[in-house]
């Protein structure tokens, strides 16, 4: 068997019929934002639904607007912003949440309302206490209420793959006679296997009266690493919509990847004949921005978007890469929006370099932040010999992530070494007003924590802090993870610099912004989760 690596050719090859397109729909801010720690304010979702709306996704899951007034409100402007996009509210089956998802998309130019309940014995029993005759009546209320506000309603049966088949064919069968548009058939706790994804949607396709006249849709989870390998089988099945994030981001371990199920259509077109209307170029781009706002590190090896994606150390791969790419890539860097070569910049390097830069590595910027970031590209240029793509990215990202924090590290002067005690004397800016503190630890992390303690009082546990460098050699940059948990809340912040003391210190200020956003929204939370 022959096999085409170039997504040229594939795409040429491929039929662009209707019928062959696969929808995407994102639900990065969404069932993303449900991951612990990876709550995005409201600008960061505007920045995220900005770039997801560009790329081509066809449905932007924007929220939950009966969660919270921030979550209606990021979802109501979304939908006044967005241009192409359908933008989608999320509902359980009750009146209250489905007109509220109906009021915050009634400004898109194309709005959904998706709505869903769980089908299966344990969400029946366990979480709904309802009986199978009292979900299905739900599930008629539900979608009819909806269709009465909106002619574009989803229906989705929660924890579909674990639901009895003759039920499933029954509640689908309710969904459709009552109007919906799009029937989503989640893996929500990612229990399923391809050969039994397939088998479910073909079942429902062969036995549910009117299921040719609506899209049927795959949401599957990650947790046995199977996400994106059963979102394809329903493809294969006759599903033409995925659910998908930006990242794989998601509850527990994740959603299926949007860049994955989008590269693998498009690089394997030869075995899996379909279409996406995504700007390809724009995936890594978006992987950066969704990973600087939720403070969420993309791990090395991560398919497509990973550091390591396109980087080749093996003397043998390098020598058949330079010979022929092809020998050990199936996909083009420049495909995913990734150059092939670093372009090394340090201090002589002028601002028109630096933006070509920037722009190179899918970065646009305004003047003022294009300013700040210059400034300390130039520092950073100062203290390293060699500033690498990822040192820039790592600078970027920081500064992207804490544009909208209410405080920030201004200085930090740490004393530490053998003889004790260890101390830190920091500067924050807190509320636009300047903040120094002095204080002692075990160790110089400790001392710096306490320091920003004594300024921003709390009782959040620390469970992870995490360094690791970004580039090699004495003078590469250190990336500090830093996880904070506070009355059942987790948040995850993010911090680089030369000084591994100073990316702590940025770190664990950025963690404390992200749990104030999340402190100013519980009282107005109303629980509930989704598919």
């Amino acid at each position: 068997m022959t096999v085409s690596n170039s997504p040229a050719s594939a795409d040429a090859s491929a039929a662009r019929s209707e019928k062959d397109r696969i929808l995407i729909f994102d639900t990065t801010l969404r069932d993303g934002e449900q991951c612990p720690g990876a709550t995005m304010n409201f600008e960061e979702k505007m920045q995220v639904a900005e770039i997801l709306d560009e790329m081509g996704v066809d449905i932007i899951e924007a929220g939950f607007p009966a969660a919270s007034v921030g979550d209606f409100e990021s979802v109501a402007e979304i939908a006044k912003r967005s241009k192409n996009a359908v933008i989608a509210g999320l509902a359980r089956a009750n009146p209250k949440d489905i007109d509220r998802a109906g009021e915050a998309v009634r400004h898109a130019k194309r709005g959904r309302i998706h709505t869903f309940i769980g089908t299966s014995p344990l969400h029946r029993q366990y979480q709904l206490q309802m009986s199978a005759e009292q979900v299905y009546e739900a599930v008629v209320m539900s979608v009819t209420r909806a269709r009465n506000l909106i002619d574009d309603v989803e229906w989705s049966a929660m924890d579909a793959t674990r639901t009895e088949p003759d039920y499933l064919c029954r509640v689908v069968e309710a969904a459709i006679k009552s109007g919906a548009t799009t029937i989503n058939i989640p893996d929500t706790v990612g229990y399923t296997v391809p050969d039994e994804f397939v088998d479910i949607i073909t079942m429902l396709k062969e036995r549910v009266p009117g299921a040719d006249d609506v899209i049927f849709s795959t949401h599957c989870h990650n947790d046995l690493g199977l996400a994106v390998a059963n979102s394809l089988a329903g493809v294969k099945a006759g599903a033409r919509q995925i659910e998908c994030t930006i990242n794989g981001l998601g509850e527990r371990a994740g959603n299926a990847a949007l860049e994955e199920v989008v590269m693998a259509i498009k690089t394997r077109n030869d075995v899996m004949p379909y279409w996406t209307n995504i700007d390809s170029t724009m995936i890594a781009r978006a992987s950066r921005l969704v990973s600087a706002v939720t403070a969420f590190p993309v791990q090395y090896n991560k398919a497509i978007v990973g550091k390591n994606a396109f980087a080749h150390e093996s003397g043998i791969h390098q020598d058949g890469v330079l010979k022929n790419a092809s020998t050990y890539e199936i996909m083009t860097p420049e495909s995913v929006g990734v150059r092939a070569s670093s372009l090394v910049m340090g201090k002589h390097s002028g601002r028109h370099a630096f933006r070509e830069k920037l722009r190179d590595l899918g970065y646009e910027l305004g003047d003022n932040a294009f300013e700040d970031a210059f400034v300390r590209f130039k520092a950073l240029a100062d203290r390293k010999k060699h500033v690498y793509d990822e040192d820039i990215e790592a600078l970027v990202d920081q500064e992207i992530a804490q544009a909208n924090d209410r405080v920030k590290v201004l200085a930090l002067t740490v004393i530490a070494g053998t003889s004790g005690p260890q101390k830190a004397t920091i500067t924050l800016e807190v509320n636009g007003k300047q903040e120094t503190a002095e204080a002692t630890g075990d160790g110089p992390v400790d001392a710096t924590f306490n320091a920003i303690k004594a300024i921003v009082p709390h009782e959040a546990r620390l469970p992870l802090y995490q360094v690791h460098a970004v580039t090699e050699g004495t003078d590469a940059q250190a990336e500090v993870s830093v996880r904070l948990e506070e009355n059942g809340k987790t948040v995850t912040g993010r911090g680089a610099d030369t000084d591994t003391m100073v990316a702590s210190a940025r770190a664990y200020v950025s963690a404390l912004n992200k749990l104030a956003i999340k402190r100013d929204r519980v009282h107005a939370q109303s629980g509930g989760t989704a598919a």
